[in-house]
């Protein structure tokens, strides 16, 4: 397949100033992100989607997302993302329930090189720190869409570890919403040369 034609993957992350992309859950400091949610926020983000997309997940986020998107409501983001085809990336296929859902089977390089040569649209991955760091490292990432708050957290887990090599990247576009975030999109070139 010609490599123009392959699927794209393109990664979103929502991220403090200083890197920190934990929220929610039993993080310190909870939702910090809602506060700057907004309608018109949520329309640029789903803009930046793109019209037709499938996901690329890992496990963890597709749990987080089975219980929480089928009962979303009927809005354009919900149907969509229910819609999706859902890649992820499991040791528990059985178990995968809210669909339409496939497993990456085998080793995950592979698997998601090969899913990137298939017909479809482009692969979103939300979330996923783990998958992140794989396609970042593996060469396998097309965009980062870094969607930046105006906080500084201080500790909590950051977008990548100290195990993953520099990477250069090339920005493409930034779009700021009413309540003060950057949705910035970069294009991934690879390795940073030294």
């Amino acid at each position: 397949m010609n490599r123009n034609k392959m699927r794209k993957i393109r990664i979103f992350e929502h991220i403090s100033l200083d890197g920190v992309i934990e929220h929610d859950g039993d993080y310190t400091y909870g939702a910090w992100t809602t506060p700057y949610r907004s309608p018109e926020g949520a329309t640029m983000l789903f803009e930046a989607y793109g019209p037709n997309f499938d996901l690329l997940l890992g496990r963890h986020t597709y749990d987080i997302f089975s219980g929480f998107w089928p009962n979303a409501g009927d809005f354009p983001m919900a149907n969509a993302i229910n819609a999706a085809t859902k890649y992820i990336a499991t040791h528990r296929p059985e178990s995968l329930q809210w669909g339409p859902v496939q497993d990456l089977d085998g080793e995950l390089s592979s698997a998601i090189r090969d899913l990137k040569l298939t017909e479809g649209p482009d692969l979103i991955v939300i979330g996923s720190s783990t998958l992140t760091a794989v396609l970042l490292d593996k060469g396998l990432a097309d965009e980062v869409i870094l969607i930046t708050y105006p906080v500084l957290l201080g500790r909590g887990k950051r977008l990548l570890s100290d195990s993953i090599d520099a990477r250069e990247l090339t920005f493409v576009d930034s779009k700021t919403t009413p309540t003060g975030l950057l949705i910035n999109t970069y294009r991934h070139l690879g390795p940073l040369k030294k």
